[in-house]
């Protein structure tokens, strides 16, 4: 009979296991990576494109481009292209990133002959039609304008700016950037872009043969190499030598808090043991910022704190929206709980319940095939394998409350933070 006042038994995780791709590079220059899981006819596929180096006189090309990708080719147009992957029951988008921009495709394996086609013709022939672009120019003005009245989307905004400069990472759109716009300019980002020796296809899900054969035809033998390589360089991150950031809004009920520093992004030997500051800090439920600054004071429904690995850098932040009358508060609070960090060491007790709660995320995340995917691409692009994760897992069982404070002491100083307010202060 089952004893209800015992608790079940419970284990520590001794190692994560994750799928290894198997990999090929197409002879156009294309690589190509898969994750076979069998089981179910369903398969996901990704075309990653590094983005192409920042340009300040016109900020926004990375971005609209790839945005206006599923917009029409010279044989299909927008509404086409959405009837005809919705009659195969697939899934389509392209998604802009800092770093990349991604087309990507759910779709069933006994429809791949209908929607691979779709996704060559996307990538290899996209017209950039004036009428769309004249759309899409109105509608982010539009989303512009109503961004601009959100307190936290105006201290998310200056805290980019701040920290990352004129650069990709810093990029805070005006409404005039969107009318810079232009066909010609997209036309020529797009071929430059759009090209298989720019390209990393990451296929997940049921795999066989005859999918792999297909891919590489069409985007291998059919998809001819550019005669000019993609200039995917960028320039470093410029922070600003201004630290603190006051946008005032009178009538606000609620204070967006965003602050923050650059530290090291995943290649830093430092990154791991960072991260399990970070969770102590503010990266999870539990945390302290949430217990002082939502569970004691009441100051805010949630607060929270991140660790961000980009290609050229990493950064900490802080975010939170809190009572306009206790905003400074809050910000004392802040400071209180990231001083503490440096000054005193976390007891055994709770660096315990931080590693259990990261190792459990850890595992909880690869529920499926594309979770796999997911974590191999997030190393990838940092030069790096699934042997990461190994030393993760090992940092965080057994990193020291010593050197945790050592990594406060390195990454954490308050007076150096860019700090930025949008409301009252």
């Amino acid at each position: 009979m089952l004893n209800r006042t015992i608790a079940p038994q419970s284990n520590a995780i001794e190692q994560i296991h994750l799928l290894e791709p198997q990999h090929k590079t197409l002879g156009n220059g294309c690589q190509l990576y898969w994750f076979d899981s069998g089981g179910q006819e369903l398969v996901r596929i990704e075309w990653v494109f590094a983005n192409l180096r920042f340009d300040p006189a016109r900020p926004l090309l990375n971005p609209a481009t790839n945005s206006l990708l599923t917009e029409g080719t010279s044989q299909l147009t927008a509404s086409q292209i959405a009837e005809q992957v919705d009659y195969c029951g697939a899934f389509l988008q392209a998604d802009y990133g800092f770093d990349h921009s991604q087309v990507t495709l759910y779709t069933l394996n006994k429809h791949l002959g209908a929607t691979l086609p779709i996704i060559k013709d996307m990538l290899t022939d996209s017209v950039y039609p004036e009428k769309e672009l004249q759309t899409y120019i109105r509608n982010q003005q539009q989303k512009l304008q109503v961004s601009l009245q959100k307190n936290d989307m105006v201290a998310r905004r200056l805290f980019n700016k701040a920290v990352y400069g004129n650069t990709l990472y810093g990029l805070t759109a005006e409404a005039e950037d969107y009318q810079q716009l232009n066909r010609e300019h997209l036309l020529a980002h797009f071929k430059q872009m759009y090209q298989p020796g720019n390209c990393t296809l990451f296929v997940a899900g049921k795999i066989d043969n005859g999918l792999l054969a297909q891919l590489e035809t069409m985007f291998g033998d059919e998809w001819p190499a550019a005669s000019a390589t993609a200039d995917i360089t960028q320039p470093e991150a410029q922070p600003a030598t201004e630290h603190f950031y006051f946008k005032e809004k009178p009538d606000a009920l609620q204070s967006a808090i965003r602050m923050g520093t650059l530290t090291v992004n995943r290649t830093h030997p430092d990154f791991p043991a960072l991260q399990v500051l970070n969770t102590v800090l503010g990266g999870y439920f539990g945390s302290r910022l949430m217990a002082n600054i939502r569970e004691d004071k009441g100051y805010t429904y949630g607060i929270g704190s991140g660790v961000t690995s980009l290609k050229q850098c990493g950064s900490l932040f802080i975010a939170s929206e809190v009572g306009a009358d206790v905003c400074r508060d809050a910000v004392k609070e802040i400071e209180k709980e990231i001083n503490l960090l440096r000054t005193e060491l976390i007891t055994e007790e709770e660096l315990s319940l931080v590693r259990n709660y990261m190792l459990g995320s850890l595992l909880g995340s690869l529920e499926n095939v594309f979770s796999h995917a997911d974590k191999f691409k997030n190393v990838f692009y940092s030069g790096l394998n699934n042997a990461y994760y190994s030393r993760y897992t090992e940092v965080v069982k057994t990193v020291t409350a010593e050197e945790l404070q050592r990594l406060a002491n390195t990454y954490l100083n308050f007076d150096g933070f860019y700090k930025v307010i949008a409301g009252k202060y």
